[in-house]
């Protein structure tokens, strides 16, 4: 008898193979804001949410998971996702959340789904109506050859990306409130007994050594530059399947991106589109003119001053940094982020 343990490849074969949209990006991009127009799309799905997937793109990532392992999780947590969404469960139905059925411009089809057939009726139901799951995710572009491995040409994943100094509030008031706190359910690493997030291995003293302006600061450097360095290889391959969208140009001109978004994924626009995009104030005059939720407020959005430029909207949030007592170190990397985005995707007038 073989005394051998033979490690078994995991694998699965049957799925439902629908299509899947990933709206990616760092905390403050506007993440919300496409996620709310897309679910207006034919067959879109409400958003939603699939921690567990990020947190297993990132276990490969530090190498702590084999790649059959993931390949196999991501299949099973897609179809999982979109079983029990169909299936009328899971649904979130708290009414103040943003990603709320109550919120979704064709939230009748959740309620009826609590009532009609399920089961062994949903693998047929799903073939017959194609949904497309829309799932919100936080800065796992960087990270995702794994789901592009797995889900193949059925993945299309839209990068938001923003002016720095407009995610900067955002990002600050995170590491204020939810570092070492039992809310951030996040993938840390142990570093001198201290628990960091895992997105600081490798640069673990500097990110310990600054307050929570640098942290937000550097942070964004860290994660602007690994998703670019992602991009340009290993991703690269994928590229036809990533369509970064910047935030100032959407909301100022959203129907170039929305038109390239409906032909990506082979879906139409519906009678409620431009209802959806007018409640997300999208087209906008102003960058900063958002929606007045409390959680934004909770975020750091204020309304703009309908006195200042876009140039002063900006002057404003840098001063922020000055004032929350950024070091000029860490002012200086800001500020290069600043002019490498304005000189590429957006100047502010």
């Amino acid at each position: 008898m073989d005394n051998k343990i033979r490690k078994p490849i995991i694998s699965r074969d049957f799925n439902f193979n629908q299509k899947v949209i990933f709206v990616d990006g760092q905390p403050g991009c506007g993440k919300t804001m496409l996620s709310s127009i897309l679910s207006s799309l034919k067959n879109v799905e409400l958003n939603t949410f699939l921690f567990e997937l990020e947190f297993i793109c990132r276990l490969y990532y530090l190498k702590k998971i084999d790649e059959d392992a993931v390949n196999s999780l991501i299949k099973m947590l897609v179809d999982f996702k979109l079983y029990n969404s169909m299936m009328g469960r899971e649904v979130n139905f708290r009414y103040s959340d943003i990603s709320s059925a109550f919120n979704d411009p064709n939230a009748l089809r959740y309620f009826k789904r609590i009532f009609q057939s399920g089961d062994e009726t949903i693998p047929a139901k799903i073939k017959k109506t194609k949904p497309i799951l829309n799932i919100a995710s936080h800065d796992l572009l960087g990270m995702s050859e794994p789901i592009f491995k797995s889900l193949g040409d059925k993945v299309t994943i839209l990068e938001v990306i923003r002016h720095p100094l407009y995610m900067l509030i955002q990002q600050t008031l995170n590491f204020e409130r939810l570092q070492n706190n039992p809310r951030d359910v996040q993938i840390n690493i142990s570093y001198n007994n201290k628990e960091l997030p895992y997105y600081t291995y490798g640069w673990e003293e500097l990110f310990l050594d600054s307050n929570s302006v640098e942290r937000a600061i550097y942070t964004m450097n860290h994660c602007i530059n690994f998703t670019q360095k992602a991009k340009n290889f290993p991703l690269k391959k994928y590229k036809d399947q990533v369509i970064t969208i910047p935030f100032e140009n959407f909301v100022l001109n959203p129907d170039q991106y929305v038109n390239k978004i409906t032909e990506a994924i082979g879906v139409k626009h519906t009678r409620i589109t431009k209802k959806t995009m007018k409640k997300q104030k999208v087209p906008r005059r102003k960058i900063s003119d958002g929606i007045p939720l409390k959680i934004y407020k909770r975020c750091g959005w204020v309304p703009p001053d309908r006195k200042l430029t876009e140039k002063e909207e900006l002057e404003k949030r840098r001063e922020f940094a000055f004032k929350s007592n950024a070091s000029s170190k860490s002012l200086k990397v800001l500020d290069a982020l600043c002019k490498q985005y304005e000189s590429k995707i957006w100047r502010p007038e």
